[in-house]
């Protein structure tokens, strides 16, 4: 369910999401959407992208502007962010949420896998941040959230490329703040629990893991 409260500063606001066709993502493109905003999403997935894009139209009479993006491909992703400000003009609203969090072990991580981690769940939040930025400057300020993890503050021993870059993201987040605040620019990380998407229903949710997971709560 979607919240029923009304943000007027989003209304008509230029909004660019990255991962935004399934998951958290899919319900930040639909939420941002309800209220007024003109989105962009970045993807990959076709299916399930084109998919958000017809329900919200049909829901909304809006469509978002779905813009399938391989991320780790920086300069796609510089003009995917350009093709936003075209059709929606200057973002003065990023969400870095896209992320790959497939479970690994220490020891079958080579050097090729820790890369190509890092370019889907850290790398993208500097350059989409370092894309949009100017734009921001231009409109007197604008935001800019980090999606992270609690991930790497609970020892999750399964995916160490996954917190390595999550903890990352802490890093950079006070990093930009620091820098880019005296232009109005705000920088702010969300660290979401164990959020049971489709994703994980399909790969990682399992009673076991359930319990794992619990237990390691204050609050039973």
């Amino acid at each position: 369910m979607m919240p029923s409260a009304r943000f007027a500063d989003l209304e008509g606001a230029s909004v660019l999401i990255t991962g935004g066709g399934s998951g958290i993502g899919a319900a930040l493109t639909e939420g941002f959407a309800r209220q007024g905003a003109k989105v962009a999403f970045i993807d990959i997935a076709d299916a399930p992208s084109l998919a958000l894009a017809d329900r919200i139209e049909k829901d909304l009479g809006r469509r978002p502007l779905y813009l399938k993006t391989d991320i780790r491909d920086v300069e796609a992703l510089r003009a995917s962010a350009a093709r936003a400000a075209e059709a929606h003009g200057d973002v003065t609203v990023l969400v870095n949420n896209a992320a790959l969090d497939d479970r690994h072990a220490v020891e079958d991580v080579t050097v090729e896998f820790w890369d190509n981690n890092q370019a889907v769940n850290l790398r993208p939040h500097f350059f989409s941040a370092q894309a949009v930025a100017p734009g921001m400057k231009r409109a007197g300020g604008g935001s800019i959230i980090n999606f992270t993890s609690t991930s790497f503050l609970i020892n999750h021993p399964d995916m160490p490329a996954y917190t390595a870059a999550k903890a990352g993201i802490v890093g950079l987040t006070k990093g930009l703040a620091g820098k880019l605040g005296a232009d109005g620019i705000r920088v702010n990380a969300i660290a979401p629990g164990w959020v049971i998407t489709e994703r994980q229903k399909q790969l990682w949710v399992t009673e076991q893991a359930l319990a794992a997971h619990v237990a390691k709560q204050c609050i039973k």
